[in-house]
């Protein structure tokens, strides 16, 4: 611990440094130099629209969240540095211009006096600096791991992708929009662990993990939905083994979906409203997989609408149909993600999955049958009025997976 707080000390001396330095530059020399940053960002985003050039129009009324992770969250938006779970206003400024650049997950300002002013969010902490004063906003523990993904052909969106998974986890509890949501969900939580599997940031929903104890999420409207239990298992995996205390209730629960087929059992029950033993079994597999459990299911072959959202594995039992449509893609676009990474072969790239038409954020989700929408009052009016809760972990972490892979 002594270790970690030393080196905490040195990367808030050495940001603070560099900002000193910054602002002995002059506002508008800095500014300019955040306006090349925006547009390297943006030639990154034009380069993924010319094959996603379909966007879900947004307010234009810029924002931006600090917070990720297990720190205290803000909302940037004009002028304002708000609280973003009380609403409490932190800072208010007279702007004569900022400069939001999602991918260093910084807002600069120059007021009407002149003054710079710096918002930005690193490894270490949220931190604010006007004027002569600097000051720690929020820090963690331990540090977050930001990788900048210069290897990758989309680098600086992955960073943006990054940060609205990383955002909405709100207290140690892993939300599809922390704005809507108080609860998590497994489908989406599973996602977000393959995300910070991959950057490193398990630590975050770990606690979360270990503290489970009910194979299902019940979140639509209190059905038990048949692909948490394989879900439960995998996010287990994640941090911990088959020893977990509840693996047992969780293979127990999943007795209830087992359905006898020609073929051996599989799981058929309800998710979303709906039979979808494909995409069930195929959770309940990698799940009972990914702990070294023996798996007795055999994956149906039947049409199943959410068999393409499985893409990690077991592509080859599939059975193809009707795709999905425009009123899902608009809606809830982490399908048309999802069945684009599934359907996806070397330079032949799927298009159906969109983002928004905005720097930040890129993810939403619309029309959600238990979405809070008054939750985003803080943010825009309008977006209550849409139902339209962006950003979105889910559909973030689809588009981050697939585009990750695009080295």
């Amino acid at each position: 611990m002594r270790i970690s707080f030393f080196l905490l000390r040195v990367a808030v001396i050495h940001l603070l440094t560099g900002l000193v330095m910054a602002f002995g530059q002059g506002s508008t020399s800095v500014l300019a130099r955040y306006d090349q940053q925006l547009a390297s960002y943006r030639a990154s985003l034009n380069q993924l629209r010319r094959v996603h050039s379909v966007s879900r129009p947004m307010p234009d009324r810029p924002f931006f969240l600090f917070g990720m992770g297990d720190r205290r969250k803000f909302v940037y938006r004009n002028g304002l540095l708000t609280d973003a779970l009380t609403g409490d206003t932190l800072r208010r400024w007279a702007v004569r211009r900022a400069v939001i650049v999602p991918s260093e997950y910084t807002v600069a300002i120059e007021t009407n006096q002149q003054q710079l002013v710096l918002i930005t969010e690193t490894e270490q902490g949220v931190f604010l600096r006007e004027g002569n004063q600097s000051t720690a906003l929020s820090n963690s523990p331990f540090p977050l791991r930001l990788p900048h993904f210069n290897q990758h052909r989309y680098g600086p969106v992955l960073r943006v992708l990054h940060h609205e998974i990383l955002i909405n986890v709100n207290q140690g509890l892993p939300v599809p929009n922390f704005f809507v949501y108080k609860k998590p969900w497994l489908r989406d939580a599973a996602l977000m662990g393959m995300v910070m599997q991959q950057t490193g940031n398990l630590r975050l929903i770990k606690d979360w993990i270990m503290a489970l104890r009910d194979p299902f999420d019940r979140n639509n409207h209190g059905v038990a939905e048949a692909d948490n239990p394989g879900e439960v298992l995998f996010l287990i995996s994640l941090v911990s083994n088959k020893n977990h205390p509840l693996v047992g209730p969780t293979l127990d629960s999943a007795r209830q979906f087992v359905k006898q087929t020609a073929t051996g059992p599989c799981i058929e029950g309800k998710t979303d409203y709906a039979l979808h033993p494909v995409f069930q079994t195929k959770w309940m597999k990698y799940g009972l997989n990914a702990l070294g459990l023996p798996d007795p299911y055999q994956i149906p072959a039947v049409y199943d609408a959410y068999s393409s959202l499985f893409w990690w594995g077991y592509k080859n039992q599939h059975v193809a149909g009707k795709r999905f449509d425009a009123a899902n893609r608009r809606d809830y676009p982490y399908l048309a993600w999802a069945e684009d990474h599934f359907y996806s072969r070397p330079g032949a790239p799927e298009v159906n999955g969109i983002m928004t038409d905005q720097d930040y954020p890129l993810s939403w989700e619309a029309n959600a049958s238990d979405a809070y929408y008054p939750g985003l009052q803080l943010l825009d009016s309008d977006l209550i009025r849409q139902k339209l809760s962006p950003p979105h972990t889910w559909h973030a972490a689809e588009m981050f997976l697939l585009l990750a892979e695009q080295k």
